[in-house]
């Protein structure tokens, strides 16, 4: 189960996903340490991004799994070293905004996390490593990437 922000009520997560869908609130995912350990396979990925989580902010990312998020069009950002969630005070009640990397390029950006008792920002490590990885992410991931590329060709 999980909160539904507005509302202050429990649901299920996919329940809670879809009501954002529905507002048309993106989500985001703040995590511990090595996100997504035990599940490299792509699905855990897929299944980040149909619940509508478009970045994840992590202490730290298992290998595999930051990849598939970044093929998935999903942004992964880790907290700078030795900060998380608490040294931040996050509770989850939070509206975030992630500015600093409109275009795609910057390897740090800046998440502003507004509550009730004000707001806090702090920096973040985008973690797009690769050229390729950053072409992905500027196309929503591989599949529209691909196809993009596909269309190119035929209408050239």
């Amino acid at each position: 189960y999980t909160l539904y922000v507005p509302s202050a009520r429990q649901m299920a997560i996919y329940d809670a996903a879809m009501q954002y869908q529905t507002e048309k609130t993106p989500l985001i995912v703040i995590a511990g340490k090595e996100y997504g350990t035990g599940s490299s396979r792509d699905w855990a990925a897929k299944g980040t991004l149909l619940l509508g989580v478009k970045a994840v902010i992590a202490e730290s990312f298992e290998r595999i799994h930051r990849s598939n998020l970044v093929g998935m069009g999903v942004l992964p950002l880790q907290f700078l070293d030795g900060e998380s969630a608490q040294t931040h005070g996050l509770t989850g009640r939070e509206s975030f905004a992630i500015v600093g990397f409109e275009d795609g390029t910057a390897r740090e950006a800046t998440v502003i996390a507004q509550s009730d008792a004000g707001e806090k920002r702090f920096r973040v490590r985008v973690m797009l490593l690769t050229p390729k990885e950053r072409e992905f992410y500027r196309h929503g991931g591989i599949l529209p990437y691909v196809l993009r590329q596909l269309a190119t060709r035929k209408a050239a």
